[in-house]
């Protein structure tokens, strides 16, 4: 549970993207970490509001992108998503909508972590998110 213990629970991996609490420089070598599981949840709403913006509109497209084949099983991915958050994959996704974009982050948290998501925490991290819009 590395995401958990580095307060990223959608496993965000190092880039030259910065956002709101990361720590730099990480302690982890490959992923970024987080001051709170808040401002984790927060990095997933502006990344996935990033893909919307940049074409990628369904739940399908956007993990294709965030877990791509070459590293993950997607397909899988998207079923275990899709089910738990009780969207449909080939739908457009409205990543300013909180009823939406909770339940999607959660699930996606718990596919990256093998636990269920706080809700509390992704419910304050979209607090963050609506408040520090990018």
């Amino acid at each position: 549970m590395r995401g958990l213990s580095n307060k990223n629970p959608g496993n965000i991996r190092i880039s030259k993207v910065k956002y709101l609490g990361e720590i730099t420089p990480s302690k982890d070598k490959a992923f970024k970490q987080f001051e709170s599981m808040a401002y984790g949840y927060r990095a997933m709403f502006v990344l996935l509001d990033s893909y919307r913006r940049n074409g990628y509109k369904t739940l399908r497209q956007m993990i294709n992108r965030y877990a791509p084949p070459v590293e993950n099983h997607t397909a899988n991915y998207i079923k275990f998503v899709t089910e738990k958050a009780r969207v449909f994959e080939d739908v457009e996704i409205d990543t300013q909508d909180p009823a939406e974009m909770i339940p999607i982050v959660s699930a996606m948290s718990q596919m990256e972590n093998g636990v269920p998501a706080n809700y509390e925490d992704v419910r304050q991290g979209w607090e963050l998110f609506v408040k520090h819009k990018p």
